[in-house]
């Protein structure tokens, strides 16, 4: 934990104790796309019709002295924003949040959503559980919000912990479509137990008086403290957002306690409405049709970035096959072709309108920052950035989605910042979802409020790296049947990650194991290779043990022959980012990359 002692809100909480470990992957250069030859010029040229950007100051600028005040700070406030469906390599199109949190804080390279889908990811965070324990498995029935027991989450912890706590955004899935299991109540005007200051987007259920819900960018209602707002029909929803976060912090900063603020965004999810050019679906070679559906943008942004994306940002940049031989995959992936020129074509217009909706949130976050540090918090506030879960765009020929195990799906960005934290240092140690809370939970001196799968990671984010000493479960619920021993409940797949194996035992018995030192793109499968069969027994042999953990159990030490130790870990990360950028990346290169 943070040392526990009384300061003047402002001042650090304690010194930069972090040990310079390695190059920070944002702040050397190494994520170092941040122009690609006339992106500056690509900023500033709008799509046909569009409007200009809204003008203002420089986002980190302090125009106002922050407020003289001695206040009881005994601990930092929290404030954690998440986006929806992003990817780590997103971060290109987030320079605020590259500039004002990865650069003057840590950046961590091994970052996961051990469940990758919404709604089970966001469980997950909230009561710092695997999926298995919390039993949110789905988004949709008999899934979804419904089935979520919010009666002790990450809010009432912080809470009687002494914080002030407040929500923004999205919630779980079908949260106001689906009664609150907790009351019993209509979700849509049903507060969780645990927040002070309530502002949850609601989907619709239809008879409630209300249009709009979470997923349409232009009219989204919200539930404030159990009455909903539908006053904010044609204003975009990150704006909006944004405006709900600018003036929470304002309101928590006014007052003596410290606080924890969880800010959700929608983008770069796909959502309503469809604008014109907008391809939603397009025909495979087998006459399927294939999902690039897009986020709803405001005018002034479109078209930022079409000089700098000019393909689907999981496609090769050679112009080259998405995988030329997928026979070592699951049947359920073999079945898709290579993508067509129509395919093709989408995956660029869903790269480039996904860029476009992180940019807008880019700002929002940077207006959040501005508003910490104009009331004197920045200094005693950790700020953390992730996402739910990542996104595959073109990746082994998955043309969007998430859900799988494999990298592109189940890497986040997490970016943080805070007392002990500014150094611009990248971390490689893994961090999970669940690790997430209850590394928030140590800072804030609370108790988990269910028993906790997750470990802290504080002291390697004060002291830097220890080494990979723990495996990383992954879970799905996904397309395919069978009798795979080993299995229960409604998984479909169940893995083991370490620093240098992927492991993925489906239930329909087509097993995949990777080795992420000689293949970080994850084409080959070596799972029935005998030079690989003494590792894949000692992973499977740490897969039963892990497939149903619960709490300590979740924590194991793993074998020394699967454990790697901070330098082990940080070559084969590194390797790994550079290789993602020779293949994939924009301009110089991906976030993470050389050139």
């Amino acid at each position: 934990m943070l040392p526990r002692r009384r300061v003047r809100r402002g001042r650090l909480l304690a010194p930069a104790v972090a040990a310079a470990v390695a190059v920070g992957l944002l702040a050397s250069g190494t994520w170092t796309m941040l122009e690609h030859p006339g992106a500056r010029e690509s900023r500033a040229a709008q799509a046909p019709g569009a409007g200009a950007e809204p003008a203002g100051a420089p986002l980190d600028e302090v125009t106002e002295a922050p407020p003289e005040r001695d206040l009881d700070a005994t601990r930092p406030n929290v404030v954690v924003v998440m986006a929806d469906d992003m990817r780590v390599d997103d971060l290109l199109f987030a320079p605020q949040i590259r500039r004002l949190v990865a650069r003057r804080g840590l950046t961590f390279a091994n970052s996961f959503s051990p469940y990758p889908l919404c709604c089970p990811a966001r469980a997950s965070f909230l009561t710092g559980q695997y999926a298995h324990n919390h039993r949110v498995y789905w988004h949709e029935a008999p899934y979804g919000y419904g089935s979520f027991d919010d009666s002790r989450t990450l809010a009432t912890s912080m809470s009687e912990a002494g914080y002030r706590t407040g929500f923004i955004g999205k919630y779980l899935n079908l949260y106001g479509v689906q009664p609150s299991r907790v009351s019993g109540e209509p979700s849509h005007t049903y507060v969780p137990h645990g927040w002070d200051d309530w502002r949850g987007a609601v989907e619709n259920p239809g008879d409630a008086g209300f249009s709009g819900g979470t997923y349409h960018y232009l009219n989204t209602p919200f539930n404030i403290n159990g009455r909903v707002d539908d006053s904010h029909g044609g204003e975009y929803q990150s704006d909006v957002i944004g405006d709900f976060s600018v003036a929470m912090a304002r309101r928590f900063a006014a007052g003596r306690k410290p606080f924890f603020m969880y800010v959700n965004y929608v983008a770069p999810h796909f959502g309503a409405p469809v604008e014109p050019g907008d391809i939603d679906r397009v025909l495979d070679d087998h006459g399927r049709l294939q999902d690039v559906r897009t986020p709803a943008r405001p005018a002034w942004v479109r078209g930022r970035f079409d000089r700098l994306v000019d393909r689907g940002a999981g496609m090769p940049r050679d112009g080259g096959p998405s995988e030329a031989d997928i026979s070592d995959k699951p049947k359920a992936m073999r079945a898709d072709p290579e993508p067509n020129a129509a395919e093709r074509h989408g995956l660029r217009e869903l790269t480039r309108q996904r860029a476009e909706s992180i940019f807008v949130m880019d700002r929002q976050v940077a207006r959040l920052v501005r508003t910490l540090k104009r009331t004197g918090e920045w200094e005693n506030t950790v700020l953390a950035f992730t996402s739910d879960n990542g996104y595959f765009l073109g990746e082994h020929r998955r043309r969007s989605g998430k859900v799988r195990a494999h990298e592109p799906s189940l890497r986040v960005p997490l970016v943080m910042t805070g007392p002990g934290m500014r150094s611009g240092e990248t971390r490689h140690d893994p961090v999970t979802t669940i690790d997430l809370s209850a590394s928030i939970l140590d800072l804030g001196g609370a108790r988990p409020p269910v028993p906790a799968d997750g470990d802290s990671r504080v002291p390697t984010m004060l002291g830097g790296d220890r080494g990979w000493d723990r495996p990383v479960l992954t879970e799905a619920t996904h397309i395919g049947r069978g009798r795979s021993p080993g299995f229960s409940g409604p998984r479909s797949s169940i893995g083991v990650r370490t620093a240098r194996y992927s492991l993925i035992r489906s239930r329909t018995g087509e097993h995949e194991l990777y080795d992420l030192l000689t293949d970080p793109l994850q084409q080959r499968n070596v799972v029935r290779d005998p030079a690989y069969a003494v590792v894949l027994r000692d992973l499977e042999k740490v897969w039963w043990d892990l497939r149903n953990c619960r709490a300590a159990g979740c924590r194991p030490q793993l074998p020394e022959s699967l454990a790697a130790s901070a330098e082990e870990e940080a070559r084969i990360s590194e390797h790994y980012w550079r290789e993602v950028g020779r293949v994939y990346g924009f301009g110089s290169g991906a976030p993470g990359q050389t050139p």
